[in-house]
């Protein structure tokens, strides 16, 4: 089992999809270097005029033309500064891709450092999450990383200062079984003392969900805890999130039951000691395939939000299924399932709930009307206290061919909700970014902007945020250079 598994990101479900669809388609120092601030040649910043006019963009082009591909993006409380993370080559040919993080003013831009991790043994290093401290003094970011031949992938976690880039602390974590460990996913809690990991660590037999905890100025490992579903196969935890408190700690993601297959499976831990609260699953109408990718907190902290793909049976295959749990107890108060015009396969991907609490967003793919494997963007917007469905929007990009959105944010007033993924633009430019702005009470469309890379090849945004403090939108991804192979590439929308 020492090769990678399932899933890398929240949005990297999007790949299998495409697949099912029928389209090819302790501490241990690792290294790091830093590169001081700068605007790189080819950094495009200009006053963004109205909604959807872009501000500025930035392409990361690794220590070689290799492939860099970044894979979430956060922002800083203050709203002053976007980080990007993903994977980049290495500058050897031997030594696979590092972690590599960029932070960007988010004003203009503008280059403000490149940090880089490879582990102690120059292997391969791909994070998957990135997170900012609540004073936005530090930020992290966590992943998979080679623990050498013997000993498979580890968790590896690593502490930056925020306005330097500096490394703080690497702490790596090697489960039981001494095979593979991912982590998937990163949380800060927001009293600032406690990040939490989650992810996929092989254990006495079986893979299960790790959840690790830190503590955030040293890195001293504060609790660990292992979830075994009832079925002892492959458990994997894919999204991590604090309660407004930080009293709490809630993780889903996929879990082998008893005679089910894959159910989701949540869990709520008391954040201080790793006490386990309440765990729930659920097993859809199909009995097998349910993969949960994507867990919200309601602002209040009384509702866990998750969402992913659910087999529904036959006839409708996968579905998109959301769930809310009562936060304190785990009590079932809703489950809401879409299922697409076509009847086919629907994934969803992300999930988040609007700043008032009273509306959660799910986006996803889902197989477009008529056709046996394109497919559209779907958003459906829920009443966050009955499971209502309010309105649902879809997106058909203009190749009229596979169109999957990967990750959903809201605006800080409530307002917008900013969808964000691949679409694919027509054999001229194959797969392009494609962000697309909703009116969030009535899911009318605000704007649709389009991206194409200089190399017109495969351009996949996997990640958007919000400015908590102004009205940027930041979308982050791969995109194909001329001469440089898949370069990230970051873009401020004006809201």
């Amino acid at each position: 089992m020492h090769a990678s598994i399932i899933r890398v990101s929240i949005a990297s479900g999007v790949a299998a999809a495409l697949s099912i669809i029928g389209v090819s388609g302790a501490s241990a120092a690792g290294t790091h270097a830093q590169v001081p601030g700068r605007a790189p040649a080819g950094a495009a910043p200009h006053a963004a005029a109205g909604p959807g006019m872009q501000a500025w963009i930035q392409r990361y082009n690794g220590t070689r033309a290799g492939d860099d591909d970044a894979s979430l993006v956060a922002v800083s409380p203050a709203g002053a500064t976007v980080y990007v993370t993903g994977k980049s080559h290495s500058p050897g040919t031997a030594t696979g891709y590092d972690y590599a993080t960029v932070a960007y003013d988010a004003a203009t831009g503008a280059r403000q450092w490149v940090t880089r991790y490879n582990d102690p043994g120059n292997g391969n290093d791909v994070p998957s999450s990135v997170a900012v401290s609540p004073t936005g003094g530090t930020v992290y970011v966590t992943g998979q990383s080679d623990g050498g031949t013997a000993l498979g992938y580890d968790y590896a976690t690593v502490a930056y200062d925020a306005a330097t880039g500096a490394q703080l602390w690497v702490k790596r974590y090697d489960g039981p079984g001494h095979d593979t460990d991912q982590a998937n996913s990163i949380s800060a809690s927001p009293t600032g003392g406690t990040v939490v990991v989650t992810g996929y660590s092989v254990g006495a037999g079986s893979g299960d969900y790790a959840t690790v905890a830190y503590d955030a100025a040293t890195g001293a490992q504060l609790w660990v805890k292992r979830y075994d579903g009832p079925g002892h196969n492959t458990d994997q935890a894919n999204s991590v999130a604090a309660s407004p408190t930080g009293n709490t700690v809630y993780v889903t993601g996929s879990s082998y039951g008893a005679g089910s297959a894959a159910d989701y499976a949540t869990i709520a831990y008391n954040a201080a000691s790793g006490a386990q609260l309440w765990v729930k699953r659920y097993d859809g109408p199909g009995h097998m395939g349910d993969d949960a990718g994507s867990l919200a907190v309601s602002p209040s902290g009384g509702t866990v939000f998750v969402t992913g793909s659910s087999y529904g049976g036959n006839a409708s295959a996968n579905d998109y299924a959301t769930a809310a749990y009562d936060a304190a107890t785990g009590a079932p108060l809703w489950v809401k399932r879409y299922n697409g015009p076509r009847g086919g396969h629907d994934f969803a991907s992300s999930v988040a709930a609007s700043p008032t609490g009273g509306t959660v967003y799910v986006t996803g793919q889902s197989h477009a009307a008529g056709s046996a494997q394109n497919s559209d963007y779907a958003t459906v917007a829920y009443d966050a206290a009955t499971g209502a469905q309010l309105w649902v929007q879809r997106y058909n990009g203009t190749g009229s061919g596979i169109d999957a959105a990967t990750s959903v944010a809201v605006s800080h007033t409530g307002g917008t909700v900013y969808v964000t993924g691949h679409s694919f633009g027509g054999t001229a430019s194959g797969y392009d970014y494609a962000t697309v702005a909703y009116a969030t009470t009535t899911g009318a469309q605000l704007w649709a902007k389009r991206y194409n890379g200089t190399g017109s090849g495969t351009d996949q945004a996997s990640s958007v945020a919000v400015s908590p403090t102004g009205n940027t939108v930041f979308v982050t991804g791969h995109s194909a250079g001329a001469t440089s192979g898949d370069d990230y590439v970051t873009i401020g929308y004006n809201g």
